[in-house]
């Protein structure tokens, strides 16, 4: 019987608590892979992408029954965080990395199915787990700058699983991480994300600026093809299009503006 155990962390709002991820090759089972310990569905569907990313650097699980405990079993596990640390612990299990040197560290990130780690939420809260445990911290690359602002811990920010195999056996050797704000997410949608559409957007971008020209009483008259040209409103500022001429033009089916009148 082979038994690996390497730990992660589990979220009760922003509060890391300890789990310790028990792995279990059997000797018999044809290939069954059970999860237990109050996973959730994320959780359980880790069995997949965890095999996945094995094939894609070259390894297969064994014909035999494996089982992976999330200890304490009554706190609920969720997320796919917990993708990188069954899968270092199946590789401690099988040999493949030394377990005594994984049970030294804390570890989280999302396994792609190509082996890629992808970034994860609650790396900080992690980093500071670990460093109360007196461990250190695995996670992806894209949150290593987060996680070093933990500080006095030994940080492994990997991009890929092959990447940490490879300096966990002294391969190649990953560049300790440095702190650094992470660039802010945009606080609202972007008409750039949008893709086609573009005489919904272009009538959008009219009424943004009709917004904007109502602060500015100037008189400019406006010309479209099949109407007759005239003053339709007296707020544009010098130079731009009056918008509610525009945007008339565009729902009746009109041509663009072609002038502006004198």
């Amino acid at each position: 019987m082979t038994v690996a155990h390497v730990y992660t962390v589990a979220f009760q709002g922003i509060e890391a608590r300890e789990v310790d991820v028990q792995v279990h090759i059997g000797e018999s089972g044809g290939g069954q892979f059970n999860i237990v310990g109050l996973a959730d569905k994320a959780v359980a569907e880790s069995r997949k992408r965890v095999r996945a990313a094995l094939a894609a650097i070259g390894l297969a699980l064994p014909f035999k029954r494996i089982t992976v405990n999330l200890a304490p079993a009554d706190l609920p596990k969720e997320g796919s965080h917990y993708d990188l640390r069954i899968a270092l612990g199946l590789l401690a299990a099988m040999g493949v990395i030394p377990a005594s040197e994984m049970a030294n560290y804390v570890a989280l990130g999302e396994l792609s199915l190509d082996a890629a780690v992808t970034g994860v939420a609650g790396v900080l809260p992690a980093a500071l787990a670990a460093s109360e445990q007196n461990r250190g911290l695995i996670c992806p690359a894209a949150n290593g700058p987060e996680a070093a602002f933990a500080g006095g811990i030994e940080i492994l920010a990997t991009p890929s699983l092959i990447a940490l195999v490879n300096h966990v056996k002294g391969a190649s050797v990953l560049t300790p991480p440095v702190p650094r704000v992470m660039e802010a997410a945009r606080a609202a949608p972007d008409l750039r994300d949008v893709k086609g559409q573009e005489s919904a957007k272009r009538a959008l971008e009219i009424a943004a600026a009709e917004m904007k020209a109502r602060n500015s009483p100037i008189h400019i008259p406006c010309t479209y093809v099949g109407v007759a040209p005239g003053p339709y409103f007296s707020n544009a500022p010098t130079g731009m299009i009056d918008p509610f001429c525009a945007m008339d033009g565009l729902v009746n089916g009109f041509a663009p503006l072609t002038g502006l009148s004198k």
